[in-house]
């Protein structure tokens, strides 16, 4: 009789734990076709940086992207899936306005000759489907050039006297937004 309350009782073990093993396992999102990047601008390899962006990588499937799968006049989230997030690790010019330190969104406006480039406050938000307006701390608009075509979605830095050009590329469509670092417009006066 031991035997078989024992018996019983290992089973009823075995039965409880593979119950709170299913109860708990994990289950994962699978993967975003878009992959995410992160890029930095530093003054020199060695240095910390001054700003950096993480954002989604779309791949285009054409050259055109620009008025044909993203809309001309539409706000876009710049990027695939979450927002562009954009940080400024000091204070900055961004479109003729001071900029304090920090994290904020990048939206953009395509345009065929002009985009309209958006800093907003509103962090933390999938795409532009919570875009508020009234979060806008800076707009400016920036030709839109072309040059070869870019199968994905890129953002990169160019150094600049004055601190650094954002570079957005996509298709055959590429955007340069000045970014006026602190101690390069202190040095400059």
């Amino acid at each position: 009789m031991n035997k078989l309350k024992i018996l019983a009782m290992i089973l009823w073990l075995t039965m409880l734990i593979s119950f709170i093993n299913l109860a708990t396992a994990q289950t994962f999102v699978p993967l975003d076709k878009a992959q995410h990047d992160i890029v930095y601008f530093r003054e020199a390899g060695n240095l910390k940086p001054q700003v950096k962006v993480v954002y989604g990588r779309p791949i285009a499937d054409s050259d055109e992207v620009f008025g044909n799968e993203i809309p001309y006049g539409k706000i876009w989230r710049t990027g695939a899936n979450e927002a562009t997030e954009i940080k400024f690790y000091q204070d900055v010019m961004f479109a003729n306005k001071f900029i304090k330190a920090g994290t904020y969104v990048l939206y953009t406006i395509p345009g065929k000759n002009y985009w309209t480039v958006i800093l907003n406050s509103n962090t933390d938000s999938l795409g532009a489907y919570f875009y508020d307006e009234s979060k806008d701390l800076a707009r400016i608009e920036v030709p839109a050039n072309q040059a070869d075509p870019t199968k994905i979605f890129t953002i990169a830095f160019d150094s600049k006297k004055y601190g650094a050009q954002l570079v957005m590329a996509w298709g055959i469509t590429r955007i340069k937004v000045p970014v006026y670092l602190e101690q390069s417009l202190l040095s400059d006066v």
